[in-house]
């Protein structure tokens, strides 16, 4: 009879404690968030000054940046922005950290050889540090879509290639219906209206460095590359239809027109210039 009794009381005592409530909204579990799609967190600790805060391709981490905004704003794709950086964990990045936007600048040098080896190769024999190559995925852009190519070293692009003659279509099928234009501080490309399932199509000739939905207030998104100069951004898509690092033609279907992350059914649709967002209207056709 103590033996039972002891027994009881620890069972007792081991449901005293309620179990955690975890809130799923409305009994939903939100999808666990995608690689490089977290807030930059604060600093653990002040960041080395590399005195390239604020200069020519290079970022300080702002808050809420993640490396998908960076990359979009810096008109980069954000893998390669991991490996210019040595970056272990791309959901983690620090506000104040400076990030190399570029392939065309050094890397940032920290104090000390961990850092300065995390982001720059060394070869085994001398130990002297490689020049940072050209980004594969640039090389492959470059390839298909006829983009100039760039020295890493010095930045310079190929004379007899101007990478602005790019042969810009309209996003949708049939006459566009546009319910927002341009404007540079509240909508940063056009808004287009359509059909849930309507298709949504690339632009120009390019290649895919992003597809899902980690960047905030553009729901199911698609990131095209087309040269060292341009990106296109295609937001609220329903479904994604292609994937990172796929090489897309003008006019291919890469998408169907949605609402995610909007009010209405409807694309988003940005061009932006070395990272800078513009007006899709002086581009477009007529």
């Amino acid at each position: 009879m103590l033996l039972a009794a002891a027994v009881l009381a620890g069972c007792a005592s081991g449901f005293r404690t309620p179990a955690p409530v975890e809130d799923r909204g409305h009994g939903m579990r939100q999808p666990a968030p995608a690689a490089a799609a977290q807030p930059a967190r604060p600093q653990a600790a002040p960041q080395p000054d590399t005195g390239l805060a604020n200069k020519p391709g290079y970022y300080t981490v702002r808050p809420g940046d993640t490396l998908i905004r960076i990359a979009l704003e810096s008109g980069q794709n954000w893998r390669d922005i991991v490996r210019w950086n040595g970056i272990e964990n791309p959901n983690v990045i620090e506000v104040g950290q400076v990030l190399r936007v570029s392939p065309s600048v050094p890397p940032v040098s920290a104090p000390g050889a961990a850092e300065v080896a995390a982001v720059r190769p060394v070869t085994p024999a001398s130990g002297t540090p490689v020049p940072p190559a050209q980004p594969a995925s640039e090389a492959r852009a470059a390839a298909a879509t006829g983009s100039a190519s760039v020295s890493p070293a010095t930045g310079a692009r190929s004379p007899d290639i101007a990478e602005d003659d790019v042969p810009w279509a309209w996003p949708t099928a049939g006459a566009p219906t546009v319910l927002a234009g341009f404007d540079e501080a509240r909508n940063k490309g056009l808004d287009i209206g359509g059909k849930a399932g309507d298709p949504v199509l690339a632009s120009a000739d390019g290649r895919v460095v992003y597809a899902g939905a980690g960047l905030r207030g553009y729901g199911n998104l698609i990131i095209l590359k087309h040269n060292n100069t341009y990106l296109t951004a295609y937001a609220h898509n329903q479904a994604l239809l292609v994937k990172e690092d796929q090489s897309v033609r003008k006019g291919q279907k890469i998408a169907e027109m949605g609402n995610s992350d909007a009010d209405r059914v409807k694309l988003h649709f940005e061009i932006r210039r070395q990272g800078k967002p513009v007006d899709p209207s002086k581009y477009l056709p007529r």
